[in-house]
């Protein structure tokens, strides 16, 4: 019924085929002409944990692997929708279940081999079939046919308004067919794509390494002869590398820096537009936290504008939802659980421990957030009768033991990959996935099924009314705390020109250039 063509899709599919969108706040930069070549280097807290695009989480990884494994359809600048990447268009039957993709002809792999409908039927059924926690997003697929060269065919069991946006996420990024000869993990020890950069090298705990792929598809790009990841832990050490000229770009710095930052003859700091959502999970099997009562008591009891005021020196909003505003189908009218400390009292007179008790939070050490988060929870539900005692332990073992719900209260973060709500959604409140609800074992039937039933309607008007429910339901569950929305920030060199994150987090380093 609906033919789609390069730069059009329709409403339904909720996700908008587009060049560069608006929204997404940049810098300009003065520092010079750009230049060819250079070695762009990128410190950040937290070393990558794989380059297995099936089975990884973390934005570590993610934002290194997507530089080298590239999708079919890419998000738009804004975040809001999609554009065509590997694929140049495609076609949905009238029964809406064949979606008809044509490929982008001249791509070739790292290796030299051309990229076919082959390759791009095995990554596809490679993602849907891997036991990683993101074949989720693939859930609606029912086979992958190759029919021509550079032609695919992708059937879903039903109908499914998200399978573009889909098919955007990284776990669906096109890699040779059979790992080029390769076991799955050989290729990704060193993996093959046909992204702007390839595999260089990869020393853990020091420096990840990509070098320019001299045979990329769009002509011209990239300008960069490498990008170097360094996982350096301390906030301080990172700005004074950035500072030095050691590295170009620091990830994430404190909000606290920025100030100083800012006034740097040599140095700029930006907040870019961002789908970033922190939460306090609550373990749910994990008592008291089984119990409502108890979860809304203390959502309550947090004053998120001080949160916001102590954490990001003002730099957010309170969070209303799980969803950001800039995911389709935000509901601003959602109330969520706003501070009140009258009303967390009654709340927890309701709940099976009305004395209080005593909860462990799981903290990332080093972490200036994370420990501020916490010290501010704990006073915040001590007139309550809760006591919170914070334990600390590394980074990588705070993700590891979330990942196993091995904790009772702990703080995460969310960044969108998609343009379409059902990759958090499916991720947050459906304990059918991987990741059982955001790794909190809320399971509420209610949510589920207008989870399921957004995902097949194809009408706005019908996923605009089930995800108001959804979010307004698990606001009412308090199956977590929304603390807040805030931006991403970024420090860099004022060498470096043409570098903007999107709202997902994600970005494109094929169009980052190094002035002389």
């Amino acid at each position: 019924m609906r033919r789609v063509i390069a730069t059009v899709v329709t409403a339904a599919l909720s996700v908008t085929l587009a060049g560069c969108g608006g929204g997404t706040t940049s810098a300009k930069n003065t520092a010079g002409v750009p230049a060819k070549g250079g070695d762009l280097v990128i410190v950040k807290a937290l070393d990558s944990k794989s380059m297995d695009n099936t089975t990884t989480f973390d934005n570590d990884s993610i934002w290194v692997f997507e530089q080298m494994m590239e999708p079919l359809y890419t998000v738009t600048e804004d975040g809001k929708g999609v554009k065509p990447w590997l694929a140049t268009s495609f076609t949905l039957s009238p029964d809406k279940l064949h979606y008809t993709f044509t490929l982008r002809k001249g791509v070739t792999f790292h290796n030299g081999q051309p990229m076919t409908s082959a390759d791009v039927k095995f990554s596809i059924d490679q993602a849907t079939k891997t036991k990683g926690g993101w074949e989720f997003i693939n859930t609606a697929i029912k086979s992958v046919a190759a029919p021509t060269p550079d032609t695919v065919v992708v059937t879903t069991k039903y109908p499914w308004a998200p399978l573009v946006a889909d098919l955007s996420n990284f776990n669906n990024g096109i890699v040779p067919k059979d790992y080029a000869g390769m076991t799955s993990k050989q290729f990704y020890d060193h993996p093959v794509g046909t992204g702007p950069f390839k595999w260089d090298h990869w020393t853990k705990g020091s420096e990840l390494k990509l070098v320019k792929n001299p045979n990329y598809w769009q002509s011209g790009k990239p300008s960069l002869d490498s990008v170097t990841w360094k996982p350096v832990p301390d906030d301080n050490t990172r700005t004074l590398q950035l500072q030095g000229g050691q590295a170009q770009i620091n990830e994430f710095p404190p909000f606290s820096s920025l100030g100083q930052l800012k006034n740097s003859s040599t140095v700029q700091a930006t907040l870019f537009d961002s789908t970033k959502t922190d939460y306090l999970l609550f373990n749910h099997t994990a008592k008291p936290f089984n119990d409502v009562h108890a979860r809304r008591a203390i959502s309550l009891a947090i004053d998120r504008e001080a949160i916001i005021k102590s954490v990001l020196f003002g730099n957010g909003k309170p969070a209303n939802s799980f969803m950001p505003p800039q995911v389709p189908y935000y509901d601003a009218a959602t109330p969520g659980l706003q501070y009140d400390l009258t009303a967390a009292k009654a709340e927890l007179a309701k709940s099976t421990t009305p004395q209080g008790f005593t909860a462990t939070y799981l903290a990332a050490a080093g972490d200036v957030q994370d420990a501020a988060i916490a010290q501010i929870l704990q006073g915040a539900v001590k007139p309550l009768g809760i006591t919170i005692k914070i334990e600390n332990v590394d980074p990588a073992t705070a993700r590891a033991r979330q990942d196993k719900q091995d904790y009772q209260i702990t703080h995460s973060s969310w960044t969108m990959d998609i343009a379409d709500p059902d990759e958090l959604v499916s991720f947050a409140v459906d304990p059918t996935t991987g990741a059982k609800s955001f790794y909190t074992g809320y399971s509420n039937k209610d949510v589920i099924d207008a989870t399921h039933a957004a995902q097949k309607a194809f009408d706005p008007a019908v996923r605009q009314a089930k995800y108001t429910f959804i979010q307004k339901q698990a606001a009412e569950d308090a199956f977590m705390a929304f603390l807040y929305y805030s931006p991403y920030q970024w420090a860099y060199s004022k060498k470096v020109q043409g570098f903007k994150p999107y709202p997902t987090g994600n970005y494109h380093l094929e169009d980052v250039t190094l002035s002389k």
